[in-house]
């Protein structure tokens, strides 16, 4: 079982831990800094790439619009394909429908696709709790599973491992799960890929029942997609008796021609190919072709009360391409696991406040988990403006007052160092609107300049330990100004 989020501290605090694990560094710095490279060599080739980044925000944003609707007309057409739908309304309820699926069909284990959406709502936990075994079949997340571990990236779960991690990962823990590494297991890709496909092979044979995710899902014909670059994901569609598929409602895509513009996107994006290798497709049940029974588990978990808010629900645009994670500096240095969540990165830190709420220390850090720089804006293929909801959510955390969470009104109580915060900028406010106030504030600054620390005591002391508080100028813009149009016009 791999551990859970539950408990992790405050970005600060698991951020400045990680950055201080050299080998971590290494292996960000080389992985993400290869990823983002390939990425503009392959969004490059495409002329018309911001016209059709613009045009996935656009489909993107009417969905959202109409989500009601759409949503309907795909419980519709997954019904008559043959296929059985069912809400939920949280992580909970997702769980337990997805137990007692597994139940009904009578088995104990169950092989699963690379789903974030059964992350999110801690479904591998779930299942082992109630006595059924799940296994990953991603190769990452297999790598993940094997160690005990967390991911760390929404593409590469184990980015954060290198290839001799890996090796002793495989040597020590594969023989407890299945068919063992062979003996002599080095750390050349194609031998840890071959070993990861020969303990998996009897899985695929052997299960009855897989888990999925789903990338996308047409509502006009009831269809639901999923794109991956192994193969895995195949097998574990089309090989056991019954499938379920967890996927978040915000997944749901109006037509066949929307899905293009995103299977565009989404390749060049992420794995910076100009296509998926496997793009996977299924319409409820056919007789003799693929599992005999499938179950489509909606769920929302948050995602209601973040389409409520018109400014952070952009986030839900999110098509899970990773891009953000790979530009961005601050997830370079603290890896993944510091945002305590199945979704890290810039994403995660407006994602993961809005699903699960700003009530914990961990989930009110993670607006702040950013230095604003704007390049995971520049790098979305769906044009989301993380740094305009960073900002919206910080706002919030700053100021609390009642907000509505997964259908609870509650309210968020800012905490010490926010309240004072708070407090300072209501008092900056009120010296801006008085214009005297500020003039005469500006000349006793400039008058006692040279007494001025280079560091600010009690709670400023955090903001001036990484930064040089600015000096003051001998006199301020006001009364330079004053001077010089007198001087220059002789009035």
């Amino acid at each position: 079982m791999s551990g859970t989020y539950l408990g992790m501290p405050a970005f600060p605090r698991a951020a400045e831990a990680a950055t201080r694990q050299a080998t971590l560094r290494r292996n960000l710095s080389h992985a993400t800094r290869t990823i983002r490279a390939k990425r503009d060599r392959a969004v490059a080739e495409l002329d018309d790439w911001d016209r059709l980044r613009a045009a996935g925000a656009a489909i993107k944003e009417r969905t959202l619009r109409h989500l009601d609707g759409y949503l309907e007309q795909l419980e519709e057409r997954v019904t008559a394909a043959g296929g059985r739908v069912h809400w939920a309304v949280d992580a909970a309820e997702a769980q337990r429908i997805v137990i007692d699926l597994v139940r009904a069909t009578g088995e104990h284990e169950v092989i699963k696709v690379k789903s974030m959406a059964t992350q999110e709502i801690g479904l591998n936990t779930a299942l082992e709790q109630a006595g059924i075994a799940a296994y990953e079949t991603d190769l990452a997340e297999l790598i993940v599973q094997l160690g005990d571990d967390l991911p760390s990236h929404i593409l590469v779960p184990a980015i954060h491992r290198n290839r001799a991690e890996i090796r002793d990962i495989f040597a020590a823990r594969m023989g407890a799960w299945g068919r063992p590494a062979p003996d002599g297991l080095g750390d050349d890709p194609a031998e840890l890929a071959e070993a990861a496909r020969r303990h998996l092979r009897e899985k695929f044979l052997r299960a009855k029942v897989a888990v999925s995710g789903a990338n996308f899902m047409v509502a006009e014909t009831g269809t639901l997609v999923v794109v991956e670059s192994e193969g895995n994901g195949r097998m574990c569609l089309t090989l056991p008796d019954t499938l379920i598929s967890v996927v978040g409602i915000e997944k749901v895509v109006p037509t066949w021609q929307d899905l293009e513009v995103f299977l565009q996107l989404l390749p060049r994006s992420s794995t910076a190919e100009r296509m998926n290798p496997y793009t996977s497709t299924w319409t409820g049940t056919t007789d003799g072709d693929g599992p005999r029974d499938f179950h489509l588990v909606l769920v929302d978990n948050g995602r209601t009360d973040t389409l409520a808010d018109t400014v952070g629900r952009q986030a839900l645009r999110c098509i899970r391409c990773s891009a953000c994670l790979n530009v961005c500096p601050v997830y370079e240095r603290a890896g993944g696991h510091a945002y305590g969540s199945a979704y890290p990165g810039p994403i995660g830190a407006i994602l993961t406040p809005q699903l699960r709420g700003t009530r914990t220390p961990l989930d009110a850090s993670l607006p702040f988990a950013s230095s604003l720089c704007g390049a995971c804006f520049d790098v979305c293929p769906v044009a989301i403006d993380i740094p305009e909801v960073l900002v919206h959510l910080r706002e919030r955390v700053v100021q609390g007052g009642p907000v509505t969470v997964r259908g609870t009104r509650t309210t968020i109580r800012p905490a010490a160092g926010h309240a004072a915060e708070r407090a300072a900028m209501r008092a900056a406010g009120w010296v801006l609107d008085h214009p005297a106030v500020l003039r005469s504030g500006q000349r006793m600054a400039a008058r006692t300049r040279r007494l001025h620390p280079r560091r600010l005591p009690g709670p400023g002391a955090a903001w001036t330990a990484t930064r040089d508080l600015p000096a003051v100028p001998a006199e301020s813009f006001r009364d330079w100004w004053r001077r010089n149009r007198r001087e220059g016009t002789g009035r």
